[in-house]
């Protein structure tokens, strides 16, 4: 398949759904609409939605179940962009080719911006009405799983972990533990609620924790990588800013080429664990690849 048309496509329809649910920015606190909606329109790859959209189509649900989801995903990953971006933290001025939006509007309308995209993501997941045909304790099971991977037990600690590893020398288990919760946490939320969502049973459900766990890990041991790779213009912000700040990552940790391995290895579990699945999780196996071979 062509996993470029179909990553174009879903991202495509993630954001005119997306469209729909941002506040239009015509009201008294329209500086902050605005602010959300710069960040939201900032582009990106749209990786969380997609694989929320490949997950319920690998269990043959219907998109109009997880769509409302994938846009709360996107919402709660923009968020966590804008905080992370902030002088307190990463201090970057530059994000995806933009002015960050503290650069663009000023810190304190960027934190309440990503406070409002943070709330709106949980106010559309407790919105039954946008989710026709899902019953409630399983639009409550999947808004339980976004929340613990976006909170202290997923991306919030691993944030935190990863700051408080900054200049220091850390072991590998470590260094798996802020990968796995400050971005696998909400990859693997996203492949869980969208296979929940499209009505996985059982043990379709433990494969698809198995892939998300192992793709999750994978994407982060990729973007280590291409920090140290990829030039400043194709990465959109600055490269090599991971070793400049004395971040933890995989080639700091065990040099590129183990880092490769690691990554290698990682996919390929990550498409082992989708050896039950039949055509449908095409998409799947290919946004695996994709995140490990991407260059940007």
């Amino acid at each position: 398949m062509d996993i470029e048309k179909y990553l174009d496509h879903k991202k495509k329809l993630t954001e005119k759904a997306m469209a729909d649910l941002v506040p239009n920015g015509k009201v008294l606190t329209g500086n902050l609409h605005n602010a959300m909606r710069y960040s939201l329109e900032a582009g990106g790859k749209r990786i969380r939605p997609v694989l929320a959209l490949a997950a319920c189509e690998a269990v043959g649900g219907s998109l109009d179940c997880v769509m409302p989801a994938a846009c709360a995903l996107e919402f709660i990953h923009t968020y966590s962009l804008i905080h992370d971006d902030l002088p307190a933290m990463d201090d970057d001025d530059y994000r995806r080719g933009k002015p960050t939006c503290h650069k663009a509007f000023d810190e304190a309308t960027a934190i309440l911006a990503g406070d409002a995209l943070l709330t709106a993501a949980f106010e559309i997941m407790s919105r039954k009405d946008l989710f026709k045909g899902v019953d409630a304790d399983t639009l409550l099971g999947a808004a339980h799983d976004i929340s613990k991977g976006a909170g202290a037990a997923g991306m919030v600690g691993g944030q935190l972990a990863d700051m408080e590893a900054e200049g220091k020398t850390v072991d590998l288990p470590t260094l798996e533990f802020i990968h796995t919760h400050k971005t696998g946490a909400l990859i693997l939320a996203s492949v869980k609620a969208g296979a929940k969502l499209g009505g996985a049973g059982k043990d379709e459900l433990l494969s698809l924790v198995k892939y998300g766990e192992f793709a999750g890990l994978a994407f982060q041991v990729a973007d280590d990588i291409l920090d140290v790779t990829a030039s400043t213009e194709t990465l959109g912000k600055d490269a090599g800013s991971d070793e400049a700040r004395g971040k933890a990552t995989y080639p700091a940790l065990l040099g590129l080429k183990e880092a490769r391995e690691r990554a290698a290895e990682l996919l390929k579990r990550a498409l082992e664990s989708l050896d039950g699945f039949d055509e449908k999780a095409d998409p799947l196996r290919e946004i695996a690849k994709y995140i490990v071979e991407r260059k940007s």
